[in-house]
């Protein structure tokens, strides 16, 4: 995984934060393969995921330019699993591409502090939710969401962060 670090508050805020996102996807991806069937964890190829720790500004912009709409956001995805031909557009290569990750600094301080959790355990939250996307989990319809939401509770207990839905 690649992790670049765009907007340095990032690193100024959560100690060395790069290897948080590295524990995240161990995280995630570890119970993903314990309990889910998904054939790219089936081992035979390493996965390449690029997280960017960026800003609002970047994010913004992003989301206008795919998603149509014209504000941050906390998170975005582009998943490549998403596209038609993924497992034969990987096959020729010695790892599997997933997507990509963007987060947005000042929506993720603003949103913790209305929640009263750690910028920590938001973005950790947050990241999660970002690689089960990468995964092909989506939350569209509540049936989705439901699932995704007791997947993303079962990672973050698994790392010791509180239910980020509790009291919902």
């Amino acid at each position: 995984m690649e992790t670049v670090v765009d907007d340095e508050r990032w690193s100024a805020t959560i100690a060395n934060i790069e290897q948080v996102a590295e524990n995240v996807k161990e995280a995630a991806f570890g119970y993903l393969q314990a309990h889910e069937n998904l054939e790219f964890l089936n081992g035979k190829k390493p996965l390449k995921i690029s997280v960017c720790l960026s800003d609002d500004a970047t994010v913004h912009q992003l989301n206008k330019e795919f998603r149509g709409m014209d504000k941050p956001t906390n998170v975005l995805s582009f998943a490549n699993l998403d596209f038609s031909g993924f497992a034969a557009d990987n096959e020729p290569y010695d790892e599997i591409e997933l997507g990509d990750i963007i987060a947005a600094y000042e929506t993720m301080i603003r949103e913790a502090e209305e929640q009263g959790v750690s910028l920590y355990a938001h973005f950790c939250h947050l990241l999660t939710h970002g690689f089960l996307h990468l995964s092909g989990y989506d939350h569209q319809t509540p049936v989705e969401a439901t699932y995704m939401e007791n997947l993303e509770r079962e990672i973050l207990q698994s790392m010791g962060i509180a239910n980020p839905y509790e009291g919902e």
